[in-house]
């Protein structure tokens, strides 16, 4: 059962690591190691997780438990009206009125694929929500025998009752891993210019990260009023290149944010067996993975810098696996010492990830969020409402998620 139960979390403990759990978990398994040594790439340097350092003076954090007795929710929003917005990866929409009224929106669903990593994931609100109502998913969906990756346009009524399909599929032909859901994506958020910006993975096959003709491994960039190519994008016009992407090379994007201010994109990406990373994006980047085979051959660093239009990383986690999932920037004063920290929820490293970032996206410094290490599980997404709040959703299933609001004192 779903209920509203306030709670505090009071104390600063420091945390200089992480220890790995003892058995796999979606969105953060590894390969099996190959017989023979993969052949030699270029990879850029690795930035150790073990020194965290936590900047002095800092803010102490509350924790409040929101909503609780979920499963899997995947990401959240929140409305001009204050009401939050959520979505869980099994199917289905809740939202969580300003009183503190928890309520299931009546929408269809039925058609939804959620197997492994894939399901109902990313959300995000139109820009123009207040009066258009309008607002986008992006989730698995059974199709004429088949699966697929679909984002799609709802609206949903003043009263929070029900969210109705309006453009359905504002994106499709997403490819999907049928078998078994691995590296679905998907994560939306709107630019600085109004953009739709639809993050997929690359569904486990080695041949997508680098062809830039397939929407999977990509960041695609599209008119949310049409689904086709926004204005500007890189590779328009470019015959062997599917006009909506915006950049490609990519495994497995599990988080995009905008920086407050220049309206740059920062990518949260899972490596395979290492190298977890925080990448600025830039229009026709290359993430540079490229899997060389026999099969998907992912022991190849997560970005091979000697591929054309190759993006360094501002943060790689280095021998260990972090997982890192939807983020955030803090924005306001309220936040203190902790006001521009770039924050990414961490699946397999149960916490939250800081990263102090220069103007030129370098790693500045990076540390755990204390109050959120290892006390609440996996976490999925870690969201700034418009209330200056986070928002952060639980993934550990079983009915036992959360969503936490969390505020400086």
């Amino acid at each position: 059962m779903r209920t509203l139960t306030p709670a505090l979390l009071i104390g600063l403990v420091l945390v200089s690591g992480c220890a790995a759990p003892a058995a796999e978990e979606p969105d953060a398994a590894a390969p099996t190691a190959p017989a023979s040594p993969a052949p030699p790439v270029t990879s850029p340097p690795t930035t150790s997780p073990a020194a965290p350092r936590i900047p002095e003076p800092v803010p102490a954090l509350d924790v409040a438990v929101v909503a609780d007795g979920l499963d899997h929710p995947w990401d959240v929003t929140q409305a001009p009206d204050g009401t939050l917005l959520f979505d869980e990866r099994g199917g289905g929409l809740t939202a969580v009125l300003p009183d503190g009224t928890v309520r299931a929106l009546d929408a269809d669903v039925g058609d939804l694929f959620a197997t492994g990593e894939t399901g109902l994931m990313g959300l995000v609100l139109d820009p123009g929500f207040a009066d258009s109502r309008r607002l986008y998913t992006c989730q698995g969906v059974r199709e004429d025998g088949g699966a697929e990756v679909q984002v799609t346009a709802w609206t949903v009524d003043p009263g929070w009752t029900a969210a109705t399909r309006v453009a359905d599929p504002l994106v499709d032909d997403i490819p999907v891993n049928e078998d078994s859901g691995r590296h679905g994506g998907c994560r939306l958020r709107v630019d600085a210019t109004g953009a739709l910006l639809v993050s997929t993975g690359d569904t486990a096959d080695p041949d997508h990260p680098q062809d830039v003709g397939s929407l999977a491994g990509k960041v695609l960039r599209v008119d949310p009023a049409t689904g086709g190519p926004a204005p500007g994008n890189p590779f328009a016009g470019r015959p062997d290149a599917d006009p909506r992407v915006w950049t490609y090379g990519h495994r497995n994007i599990q988080g995009l944010t905008i920086r407050p201010g220049s309206g740059e994109v920062l990518a949260a990406e899972h490596g395979p067996d290492r190298d977890d990373e925080v990448t600025l994006l830039r229009p026709g980047g290359n993430g540079a993975f490229a899997p060389v085979g026999p099969g998907y051959g992912e022991y190849v660093p997560m970005t091979d810098l000697a591929l054309p239009g190759a993006l360094p990383p501002s943060w790689v986690s280095g021998d260990s696996r972090l997982a890192p999932s939807g983020a955030t920037f803090a924005e306001g004063g309220q936040w203190q010492a902790y006001e521009g920290l770039l924050l990414a929820g961490l699946l397999r490293g149960r916490g939250v990830l800081a990263l102090r970032l220069a103007e030129d996206g370098s790693q500045v410094e990076q540390f755990r969020l204390p109050e959120l290490d290892g006390t609440y599980g996996r976490i999925r997404t870690v969201q700034q409402g418009l209330d200056g709040a986070l928002y952060v959703t639980t993934d550990n299933g079983d009915g036992d998620d959360q969503l936490l609001r969390v505020t400086p004192r």
